[in-house]
């Protein structure tokens, strides 16, 4: 025993030495840059270790994000970098422990990356609840906000500095406007519906990825990815190992790869959605292709900026529209780009939800005195307004589950010792600790090869709907489904990669939120060149024009008019708006063009606003509600991003437009029309797990969708009873409107119909205008596969009586 303790004493003799001769550890945290996405961390982590090296500087760089492990995150809670590259929840989550809470004083500036990306969401007022801890502690905290494509920038700088304080906005020199050219197909039809297209234009994008250099393939959602990388693959076997997939329900390691082979130019090019579209800069690259309009200037831009990352080097993106009035599309929003109408974010007011969820983490970090949290919540822009009442019912909620709730123990989280509010539960501890942030999807479920690695996660909802040998397209693979086990599924290759299913076809994957609404300013650009292109003119001169391919034979890329880059654009769709003014009228930014046609559905009333898909919602239901109400009757409805329809057995007539499109109790009118109790407890299943009302379980063990829709079901019809003045049922009826009905954007564009002349027009049968808004009530009633049969069928007898365009 002595010998082996005479070696031990020896041995931290020896190591205590080489201590003393090792270089001094590197300075404590100095600087905290916040992104939005994992990758863009990845990224930034990069580019700033490239100037810290050249300095010489002996500033320790490191990621705290969700793809960061366990034992990197547990040597962080004892030592934080110099420069931290984190996110929004990864910051929340450092806020959670006294430990780093003391490390954090001595931070001294913050970077907020892409800012726009998070100033209209509730991530945004958690960083802002964030960054008011951090100034309390540090008053001198200096703070940067990065954003290239936001439309109120003074808003959002605002926001990002908290009241009581002044900040500046510093522009950065302009880059040449970006070369945005659109593929054009040899036939994009009079007559278009929602991704008709489809494929059609696969020639083309193979062409553009046969040329020298690296491209980024965007689509708008992660289904479309899937589609795209697969036909991609199938139509050049050769670029196996050269086309990549990259999307944020992929597998970290996954992700990794791909942006590791993307930097290193090894790509020919990556299939992806905006898991690469934030900020994340790959010299390699050399041009973008966005697969579907962009929806948004912003997104446009920040998407064509992914290339030509040079001192000199000028953005490119090509246009795949996958409809006929996406090619209307890329041109305004080229145009609209070219005036600098970028989206506003604007930012969100007072979410309780929200600041419960950061009572329970400052508790759980340095605990709080109400009085000084409170001061402190009010310097958040979004809390500046917070009342009295509302404080004291938040502080209620998380230490007493408040009134209808203080009966059951696991919500009385935080408890107050000697004034101070601490949570001393460590299980609650825990279980706060994994559900910290505002991001809330569909319940996800493991997909795993049987005897292999992780590939990703899929929303339950779609693989809850297949069985057992049905296939489908995942991680850029062709999977058989074996079994669904503890929230994962299990899969092995499917037997070539033609493979079908069980029922015949491979499905594809679908997540929540798919499909992206057209921007009510890109829409007013959109009717400004339907009406600019549509006058008789301008058909015959783009007819001259003529020309197949692509556009962009003016190498700047820029400038309207039929000799410029729309020349070939507006000749694609010359015979489209020549049958929409010969059958009815062209829409204009001057007048309300309603049609009304009759078939053997019954008599269908189109109206087009331009208003974007999420406003014609609410307002076809409004409209609807408001005839019925003058004379009962049933009216179904339909929208898309341009306009709606509304059917009925009995003629209807827009006889009376200033009491049809009033703003006067206009939400009494939405609240009894869209069934609002259901829409807002539908809304409450996220208040009520960013609230922590709801737990989703542990890893492994996860709740299903169903499970965590049914405890929050029964949460809010609890509330409802006993508890109906309770702020967090207000709260979702009030997202309710401001996020799924958009009353304020309706309201506006209310107000701005009513003073329109009213142009109507009796065509018929559907224009090229309304026939996309009948396919879309179709696609609602029947099956994909009759959908699609019965829909080209029509497509085919109205090409038949347009006939040949004059």
């Amino acid at each position: 025993m002595g010998w082996v303790g005479q070696v031990g004493r020896a041995g931290r003799a020896r190591s205590a030495a080489r201590t003393s001769r090792q270089a001094p550890p590197p300075p404590p945290l100095r600087l905290l840059w916040i992104t939005p996405l994992r990758a863009l961390a990845r990224d930034t982590l990069r580019q700033l270790r490239e100037p810290v090296d050249a300095l010489g500087l002996d500033w320790s760089l490191e990621l705290r994000t969700g793809d960061t492990s366990s034992s990197r995150k547990a040597r962080q809670l004892q030592r934080l970098p110099t420069v931290l590259v984190t996110t929004p929840e990864s910051l929340t989550l450092l806020l959670s422990y006294r430990k780093t809470a003391r490390q954090l004083r001595r931070l001294e500036g913050v970077v907020v990356d892409e800012w726009h990306e998070l100033v209209g969401s509730k991530r945004g007022v958690q960083t802002e609840l964030a960054l008011a801890r951090l100034r309390r502690w540090n008053p001198a905290l200096r703070t940067w906000g990065v954003s290239a494509t936001l439309g109120n920038l003074e808003e959002a700088r605002d926001v990002l500095m908290g009241t009581g304080r002044q900040g500046r906005i510093v522009r950065g020199p302009r880059r040449p406007p970006p070369r945005i050219r659109t593929l054009l197909p040899t036939d994009p039809g009079r007559f278009p519906w929602a991704g008709h297209l489809g494929l059609a234009l696969l020639d083309q994008v193979t062409e553009e990825l046969d040329r020298p250099g690296t491209a980024l393939v965007f689509t708008n959602t992660r289904s479309q990815a899937e589609v795209w990388h697969d036909a991609l693959l199938q139509a050049r076997p050769d670029w196996e190992g050269e086309v990549a997939l990259h999307h944020g329900s992929l597998e970290r390691k996954l992700r990794t790869e791909v942006e590791a082979a993307l930097e290193a130019g090894e790509l020919r090019a990556v299939v992806c959605t905006s898991s690469l579209d934030l900020g994340v800069d790959f010299p390699a690259v050399d041009r973008v292709l966005q697969v579907g309009s962009p929806r948004g200037t912003g997104r446009l831009l920040q998407r064509a900026g992914r290339s030509g990352h040079t001192p000199d080097g000028r953005s490119q993106l090509t246009g795949v529209p996958t409809h006929a009035f996406e090619i209307v599309e890329f041109a305004a929003a080229r145009e609209a780009a070219s005036r600098q109408q970028i989206e506003a974010r604007p930012p969100v007011e007072r979410p309780l939800d929200v600041l419960a969820q950061h009572l329970v983490t400052v508790a759980l970090g340095s605990g709080f005195r109400a009085p000084e949290l409170l001061a402190e919540v009010r310097t958040a822009r979004a809390y500046r307004d917070l009342t009295g009442e509302e404080w004291g019912w938040t502080l209620d909620f998380v230490t007493r589950g408040g009134a209808a709730l203080q009966a059951y123990p696991r919500y009385r989280r935080v408890v107050e010792e000697d004034g101070v509010f601490r949570v001393r539960d460590r299980s609650l501890a825990r279980r706060h600790r994994m559900t910290v942030g505002t991001i809330t999807d569909d319940a996800q479920l493991v997909v795993r090869y049987r005897k292999g690695a992780r590939l990703g996660t899929v929303e339950e909802s779609f693989l809850s709907r297949l069985r057992p040998g049905d296939t489908f397209l995942f991680a850029g693979r062709r999977l058989e489904l074996l079994r669904i086990r503890d929230m994962t599924a299990q899969v092995r290759r499917a037997r070539g990669r033609s493979a079908g299913s069980g029922r015949g076809r491979t499905a594809v994957p679908r997540w929540m939120g798919g499909r992206l609404p057209l921007s009510t300013e890109l829409g007013g650009v959109v009717l400004e060149l339907l009406q600019r292109w549509g006058e008789a003119p301008s058909i015959e001169a783009a007819r001259g024009a003529g020309g197949e391919g692509s556009t962009g034979d003016d190498p700047d890329g820029e400038g309207p008019g039929p000799q410029g880059s729309d020349a070939h654009e507006q000749a694609a769709v010359a015979g489209l708006l020549e049958v929409q003014r010969r059958w009815s009228a062209l829409p204009s930014p001057d007048t309300l063009l309603v049609e009304a046609c009759t078939s053997r559905e019954g008599h269908h009333l189109f109206l087009y606003p331009f208003l974007g898909r999420l406003v014609h919602e609410g307002l076809g239901a409004l409209l609807a509600w408001r005839l019925s109400r003058a004379e009962p009757r049933s009216i179904q409805y339909s929208v898309n991003d341009y306009g709606l329809e509304l059917v009925c057995a009995d003629p209807l007539a827009l006889d009376d437009p200033e009491h049809l499109l009033s703003t006067d109790a206009l939400l009494d009118d939405l609240m009894a029309c869209m069934n609002a109790t259901e829409l807002a407890r539908r809304q409450f299943r996220e208040i009520a797990r960013v609230a922590g009302l709801v737990f989703p379980g542990y890893p492994g063990r996860s709740k299903s969708a169903g499970q965590v829709q049914v405890s929050s079901g029964l949460l809010f019809d609890v509330l409802e009873r006993w508890d109906p003045a309770n702020p967090l049922l207000s709260q979702a009826r009030r997202e309710v409107l401001d996020r799924e009905l958009h009353v304020d954007r309706m309201r506006r564009g209310l107000d701005r119909l009513q003073t329109l002349p009213v142009v109507r027009t009796t065509p018929e049968r559907f224009t090229p205008l309304a026939f996309p808004i009948w396919a879309e009530r179709l696609h609602a009633r029947v099956s994909s596969e009759s959908w699609a049969q019965r829909v080209r069928k029509m497509a085919l007898r109205l090409e038949k009586a347009a006939g040949d365009a004059p």
